[in-house]
């Protein structure tokens, strides 16, 4: 039996098959309705068989090879669209979607066996049938992709328009009421307003462009003339008010100006200092330095303590530090977005950045900025 006969005359079989690996390995499949969860791969199976029984060019087959294959609804959403917004809705993961895929190819296969009965057709029917399947996951995924950045869009403009709004007449109000003839115990609850709504705005600051730059959007840089050795000096001094006793060592050599967004500059600098502290022991010296050749400043932050190797992996990825460390996740965990954002600081402005650590150089964080006059 031909491929695209057996998938309509054993839809049933097939999704059955499909149901039992989705119950069993895709958590978020267990909080959807069992008829929407079938009716979107019966929609996609059908789709699927139609496609197999569609003549198809050479072109045709170059195009969806590279994921260009035509919509099997003109204008309208196509059924691996529409299958993307139910998974999205329902809370399914990008593993999760891709694994749902290969478990309906499986499930097909595996049924179609059992039906074989002319050895020439099967090689053209799963050629064909897995150019489908690849081509639905792609449509699928493409969606699923936009379907996250709108939300992420959406979330940072929540976050931006709403909750620091919000948080901006509190500590205005709070600012107010500092300057009324208040007790001390009045004075100190005004004061711990006032701490907590800065440290809150900072944490949704830091959401703002942790969400931006996971979603591609990037930062959005205000480049002008500056100089990075005199933005050094200064994030050095606001450090050592803020960390007396900390012994800090400065260098810079060479032209050091270029076209910078120098408040960018001096928050990634600031993320280097807070992460070196983090890291390092308390009698760790810490050594920043700036240096330029025609190319690219190089600014680093270096300490004497040795970090280990997977710690280091994953210094830059906020979800899986702790994971990393083997620790146990408590009510008073949050996430650490500072080496995340400074490393979205340093692409926005075309450099990299990196973290080497030994036993005899310790722990060095760098960042590399190309020129621009």
């Amino acid at each position: 039996m031909r491929l695209a006969a057996f998938i309509r005359s054993d839809e049933v079989a097939i999704v059955a098959a499909w149901e039992d690996f989705a119950e069993t390995y895709l958590p978020s499949a267990a909080h959807m309705d069992r008829v929407a969860l079938r009716d979107h791969i019966i929609g996609l199976l059908r789709f699927i068989a139609d496609d197999l029984d569609t003549p198809q060019t050479e072109r045709e087959r170059s195009e969806k090879a590279k994921g260009q294959g035509s919509k099997d609804g003109g204008a309208n959403d196509s059924a691996a669209e529409t299958h993307a917004d139910l998974r999205f809705t329902s809370g399914f993961d990008t593993i999760e979607m891709v694994s749902e895929f290969r478990a309906l190819r499986a499930s097909v296969i595996k049924l179609w066996r059992a039906a074989w009965d002319d050895p020439e057709d099967i090689i053209p029917d799963l050629l064909r049938f897995n150019e489908s399947i690849d081509q639905v996951m792609t449509e699928s995924l493409s969606r699923y992709t936009e379907k996250l950045t709108y939300a992420g869009t959406l979330f940072v403009g929540t976050l931006q328009n709403g909750f620091r709004v919000s948080l901006k007449q509190v500590s205005s109000s709070a600012q107010a009421l500092a300057g009324s003839q208040l007790d001390e115990q009045q004075k100190r609850l005004v004061s711990q307003i006032k701490t907590g709504t800065a440290g809150v705005d900072m944490m949704v600051y830091e959401l703002i462009d942790a969400v931006h730059i996971r979603i591609g959007a990037g930062m959005t840089m205000n480049l002008a003339p500056s100089d990075i050795g005199a933005a050094m000096k200064e994030v050095v001094t606001e450090f050592e008010e803020g960390h007396p006793g900390q012994k800090i060592a400065v260098k810079a050599a060479g032209d050091l100006t270029g076209s910078w967004d120098i408040v960018r500059i001096r928050q990634m600098l600031s993320i280097l200092f807070v992460s070196a502290v983090k890291h390092g022991s308390k009698a760790s010296k810490i050594l920043v330095a700036a240096k330029a050749n025609d190319r690219e400043v190089t600014l680093s932050v270096n300490i004497e303590d040795a970090l280990s190797p997977e710690t280091v992996a994953t210094l830059f990825d906020p979800a899986n530090q702790r994971q990393a460390k083997g620790d146990p996740q408590t009510d008073e965990d949050r996430l650490d977005l500072g080496l995340f954002i400074a490393e979205g600081i340093v692409n926005a402005h075309g450099g990299r950045i990196d973290v080497v650590s030994d036993e005899k150089q310790g722990t060095t964080f760098s960042a590399y900025l190309p020129i621009k006059k």
